[in-house]
């Protein structure tokens, strides 16, 4: 089952027509959740992310979407399909449909769908850089619209050529993120993480982690450009999001990390999740 404007219906009897702008010119948002035991994990980071990005796409959000309602939806939709374990959940926002480049209205649509989710941390995780097309720096490139093209492309080379995950670089050719996370460099007890005006996603575990580095006073936090040859100059390489929380990187090149400080912060953050 999947939820579409509030109303709960089969997988199979859901179809978009030929205007829907999410498909015509991916003018849509979407969040991507966990949730355990209808726990969602940092549910109101992620309502707040996507109400922000819901904003700076000039979509007209309703009074009653509400934080309550955002949450409220979700677990109905988890319950519909019987998931009292780990899931993964995809909130879809997408504008009404009609137009061409100019939206005949701002209203909104929605569709919430929900699986069952199975996580394994692979011991061994091979990384490359991702060449052929940049993600552009700037504040577009910080939410998450469907317009996930080079992320494709990214994945379809990783694929091809055995790589667990890619780096992306933005137009400048400095060092974003990964295809499907944010990214952390440590370089002694300095951990670096591409600032936001470098066209990363505005990550929530990457919040997360900024926030608890802040108030620790073991490492030094700084986000700032990342060029490529600091990958070969890491002690560890970690990547985030909030499906994975913390995956270590193992090896780039010829080089081989070690994973003794990613493994100590998904740690300090699975403390976080539980008392959440």
């Amino acid at each position: 089952m999947i939820n579409v404007n509030s109303k709960l219906i089969s997988k199979n009897d859901f179809k978009i027509t030929i205007n829907n702008r999410g498909f015509k010119y991916g003018d849509a948002v979407f969040e991507t959740l966990k949730s355990k035991k209808y726990n969602i994990y940092f549910i109101e980071d992620h309502y707040f992310r996507l109400m922000s990005s819901m904003r700076m796409l000039r979509m007209d959000i309703p009074d009653f979407f509400t934080f309550e309602y955002f949450k409220d939806e979700i677990i109905k939709t988890i319950k519909a399909n019987n998931f009292d374990n780990l899931t993964r959940i995809r909130f879809t926002v997408y504008r009404k449909d009609g137009g061409f480049y100019l939206p005949k209205s701002k209203e909104i649509d929605f569709i919430i769908e929900v699986e069952n989710l199975l996580i394994n941390e692979l011991q061994t995780y091979k990384i490359e850089l991702y060449k052929d097309f940049p993600v552009l720096a700037g504040m577009l490139s910080n939410i998450k619209t469907n317009n996930r093209i080079i992320n494709v492309l990214a994945s379809v080379y990783a694929d091809e050529n055995e790589y667990d995950n890619c780096i992306l670089l933005n137009e400048n050719k400095n060092i974003i993120e990964a295809i499907n996370a944010n990214l952390f460099l440590v370089i002694g007890n300095i951990i670096k993480t591409p600032t936001l005006s470098e066209g990363c996603i505005n990550g929530i575990i990457r919040k997360k982690i900024i926030e608890m580095l802040i108030k620790d006073d073991s490492f030094k936090l700084i986000e700032t450009k990342i060029t490529a040859i600091e990958l070969l100059q890491a002690d560890e390489v970690f990547l985030t999001n909030s499906i994975i929380d913390i995956q270590s990187v193992t090896n780039y090149r010829k080089k081989k990390y070690n994973t003794t400080v990613g493994k100590q912060i998904k740690k300090a953050l699975d403390a976080i999740v539980l008392t959440a």
